[in-house]
């Protein structure tokens, strides 16, 4: 963990599938994840408005995918838990919601706060599997969902994030399927068009340079995005705020790679 992490205790560990993440909230903005996301207060409570319901409030809250809201914090930081929707089993999203929303909920609170002073503690770095990360947060590792290799294969490409870059053209031909029948199936494996998975997984990309001193245009342009313009507004539309917002907020964030190579401490003591 760098210095400035360590003394402001905000960090963020991201794996391919889940992202820790304590910090400042910023501005009450509407936001729409492509992630299931998982706040809660690190202090005081949260008041969540979600598109065409009735305004919640309380320690934790949940808001599945794709839905457009706004969050609150009593507190200038929070907690919040990223889990990519097309890793876990059909309904388990939901189940978890739940469970989470009903009278478990403040046992859960006292869990991730519990979870990241364990990060404060203890820097985090190497391979962390999404089991290890679930344990750590909810006491259980959640059942993966088996993909089709076809379209497991086109999400691995669209994570890459080198290269020409990935179109649903390019992915059927791969899988030897007609483009039209490669998006039916990527919508029925991963309950999510081909084009909005690609354009969250892009912008979700760019936390892990949120924290670094970077010429926006040029990350913009490595991340796959064609000007400066889209970059800023899809940016906006998942994160409530602009590109540079985000990176001025971010100066003293220690980020966490969890996709390295071992780190069996870490990991036996998130069991």
């Amino acid at each position: 963990m760098d210095d400035g992490g360590r003394e402001s205790g905000h960090l963020m560990l991201i794996t391919p599938e889940r992202v820790f993440y304590g910090g400042l909230l910023g501005r009450p903005r509407e936001r729409c994840s492509g992630a299931i996301n998982i706040y809660v207060a690190i202090k005081g409570g949260l008041t969540l408005e979600v598109e065409g319901t009735p305004a919640e409030q309380g320690e934790l809250v949940v808001v599945l995918p794709n839905l457009r809201h706004t969050i609150v914090s009593d507190y200038r930081s929070v907690i919040c838990v990223l889990i990519e929707p097309e890793t876990v089993c059909g309904g388990v999203l939901e189940v978890l919601a739940n469970r989470l929303s009903g009278t478990e909920g403040q046992f859960f609170a006292a869990r991730l706060r519990a979870a990241y002073e364990q990060l404060q503690r203890q820097a985090c770095a190497g391979d962390i599997d999404s089991a290890a990360f679930d344990i750590m947060c909810f006491g259980e590792a959640l059942p993966p969902r088996a993909l089709d290799p076809r379209v497991l294969r086109a999400i691995e490409q669209i994570c890459r994030f080198s290269g020409d870059p990935v179109t649903a053209a390019s992915c059927a031909e791969q899988a030897g399927l007609s483009s039209s029948r490669f998006l039916h199936l990527f919508k029925q494996e991963t309950d999510i068009s081909f084009r909005s998975f690609r354009a969250w997984k892009r912008a979700r990309h760019l936390l892990h340079f949120a924290n670094q001193d970077l010429n926006l245009a040029h990350l913009a342009q490595e991340i796959g995005y064609p000007d400066s313009t889209h970059f800023s507004h899809s940016i906006r539309r998942f994160y409530g705020l602009k590109p540079r917002a985000i990176f001025s907020g971010s100066r003293d964030l220690a980020i966490y790679d969890g996709s390295g190579a071992g780190n069996s401490a870490w990991t036996q003591e998130a069991g």
